[in-house]
């Protein structure tokens, strides 16, 4: 008897609510919004699951608000902010989902001590996430006609707009295609920030039960999804808490959503001699390539980028160079804290390689042995193997290395497909890696390539979520080479569904590999070729897409006949480099080989956390920092 009333309480829970929240969902139905596209619904409800993973309400209360800001707000046709603070509801109880208010003052009006308060006239948009089974028929056949991912095993979210009347009532809305937009940005936004909130362990009344964090703020950028006009377009995105630590948005900002702050360059009289960091080792000129040590060096006082050994190289060189990209510089060097991933517990510089790896215990073992030049002697391809995964991971502990095992419970109404991912912190909730784990930095290639297939090139995403496979020519491969093992990751996260043949073609590998191919799991296949792209590339099964890491595309006089049969073909191809910089030239190598650029230098969320250090600029430097594509 009691099992049987412990049933029905739960059942009356889940289809009423209790504690804070307004109830079961209205019966409101995305596939009613004006102008709404099925792909962008399944956008919202793939960022709507990969919230659910983070798991907000484990630490997350009503009482914690969420300043947000997406954009500009000329980027709205309110000319503000739509619903500029949010609450996170079921951590205590009730329904589980978040609010968003058109104001902090209409959230602290309808937050009671236990239950959401109706407050007449106040609008506000619901997410909640309900069980399929308690969800209004419109919905049930939506999910099931689109095949939409669900949030965790059985749960889906519900968007409506809800009003309070004056008698009381409620009355419920379809969002809007403008608000939909909003509350995507913000849940991608949301899932990469909220882990990162300290605890206050000091602030708060001593006899409060709510948990008190730090204040916080942080801006990351959200792509759009492909579904919108604007294709590939970011827009910034600021969570602050408590509400009201806001960036100030400048009057003459474009109407772009990140601001651009073009510095102008100094005058010839006002140059600013900054000593550079006394640990930052050898370094060289940028004029003159001479080696300076330590705090010999100087560096560019308006953009702090470039590296000098005297003054007199720095004002020769900003006559001749540095004064027509010193602006360009600055704003690159401005963006250094928007690059780094402060999510990671391990040491994320690596000025000196062979130091920051034996921090770490995992100097000259395993895969790392690619991570510096103490193994340079050995052609890349051809280091030692030792034994099996916990030696190719450098002997890791066992919870700090991903297993070469399928991800669980992934499936829904028995039906497997990729796993699609938003960044890092994703992934390693998804794995249950700690993150104090370095893996991030070699798992950049392989997750690089699998975001590439899975997130930018259309085409190829298509085709894995038809079960085909995708033929990808891997282009330049060096250490890459010695990380097989890494790319089985790739093969897990299609869970089940395509394969994809990796075919590697460069002057780098070895000689007695070359026409191999190798099994990593059952969906990977790769084949080695030795040679230039553009002499081998006929012999070669025709490719889906073009990928090349960190390729340096303004370095290799040898790219000029791979990109010209990339252009004669009209096959997508993406190519990942260290910084803006390399970025910028390479859009110039690729204009001037007739390609049309159609995925603009983006942030690339799996580059590598380890920032590396340039011998002549401190720009900051990310191994597959950013990605930026062409025919896609």
């Amino acid at each position: 008897m009691d099992l049987h009333l412990k049933d029905l309480f739960d059942r009356f829970q889940e289809q009423f609510g209790s504690g804070p929240g307004l109830g079961p969902g209205s019966g409101t139905c995305l596939m009613k919004v004006e102008g709404v596209a099925p792909n962008f619904i399944k956008s919202i409800f793939k960022a709507s699951a990969a919230l659910y993973r983070t798991d907000p309400w484990r630490r997350l209360r009503p009482g914690h608000f969420f300043g947000i800001r997406v954009g500009k707000d000329l980027d709205w046709s309110a000319k503000k902010q739509l619903f500029p603070c949010v609450q996170f509801i079921g951590g205590d109880g009730g329904d589980i989902g978040f609010y968003m208010f058109r104001s902090e003052n209409d959230a602290k009006k309808m937050t009671g001590s236990r239950e959401t308060i109706r407050v007449p006239n106040v609008e506000l948009l619901r997410v909640t996430y309900e069980r399929e089974s308690l969800m209004f028929p419109s919905n049930r056949k939506m999910i099931k006609s689109l095949s939409l991912e669900a949030s965790g095993t059985d749960r889906f979210p519900v968007i409506d707009v809800a009003r309070c009347t004056s008698s009381g009532d409620m009355q419920f809305r379809d969002p809007s295609l403008e608000e939909l937009r909003f509350v995507y940005a913000f849940m991608r936004a949301i899932s990469l920030v909220h882990p990162l909130i300290q605890v206050d362990r000091e602030g708060g009344p001593k006899w409060s039960k709510l948990m008190h964090f730090e204040p916080f703020i942080e801006t990351v950028d959200v792509q759009w999804p492909p579904e919108f006009s604007k294709g590939y377009d970011l827009v910034a995105v600021t969570v602050s808490h408590p509400p009201g630590q806001v960036y100030e948005e400048k009057a003459t900002s474009t109407a772009s959503s990140t601001p651009t702050k073009y510095a102008e360059p100094p005058k010839e009289d006002a140059f600013d001699d900054v000593k550079v960091c006394s640990n930052a080792g050898s370094r060289q000129c940028a004029m003159c390539d001479k080696e300076v040590h330590g705090e010999q060096s100087l560096c560019c006082g308006q953009c702090r980028a470039m590296v000098y050994c005297s003054p007199i190289c720095q004002k020769q060189h900003w006559k001749e160079t540095h004064k027509s990209m010193c602006g360009l510089y600055k704003v690159m060097m401005e963006k250094e804290e928007e690059l780094a991933m402060k999510i990671f517990m391990f040491p994320c510089a690596a000025d000196q390689p062979c130091k920051w790896l034996e921090s770490l215990d995992i100097h000259q073992k395993g895969m790392w042995r690619r991570r510096c030049s103490c193994y340079s002697h050995c052609p890349f391809g051809l280091l030692p193997v030792k034994g099996g995964l916990w030696d190719s991971w450098g002997g890791l502990d066992d919870e700090d290395y991903p297993r070469d095992s399928p991800f669980h419970n992934h499936l829904r109404d028995g039906i497997s497909s990729p796993i699609l991912l938003s960044g890092w912190l994703e992934y390693y909730n998804l794995r249950s890696l700690p993150l104090s784990s370095p893996v991030a930095d070699i798992l950049s290639h392989p997750l690089t390539v699998y975001h590439i297939l899975t997130a930018l090139s259309i085409s190829s995403k298509n085709l894995l979520l038809k079960g085909k496979e995708v033929i990808l020519h891997y282009l330049g491969p060096e250490g890459e080479l010695d990380w097989m093992p890494a790319f089985a990751e790739v093969g897990h996260l299609l869970n089940g569904l395509g394969n994809i043949q990796i075919v590697m073609v460069g002057p780098e590998v070895p000689t007695n590999l070359s026409g191999t191919t190798s099994g990593i799991g059952s969906r990977v296949r790769v084949n080695l070729v030795r040679g230039v792209y553009q002499e081998e590339a006929t012999y070669l099964p025709t490719p889906h897409v073009v990928v090349a890491l960190n390729c340096g595309l303004d370095s290799y006089v040898s790219w000029v006949g791979a990109l010209d049969l990339i252009k004669s073909r009209g096959t997508p191809a993406f190519f990942t480099d260290q910084n803006e910089i390399s970025c910028t030239n390479a859009k110039k190598v690729l204009r001037s080989a007739g390609l049309h650029i159609t995925l603009p230098v983006t942030p690339n969320p799996f580059r590598s956390p380890v920032k590396n250090q340039g011998t002549s600029c401190n720009l900051p430097s990310y191994s597959n920092g950013f990605v930026l594509g062409v025919n896609t």
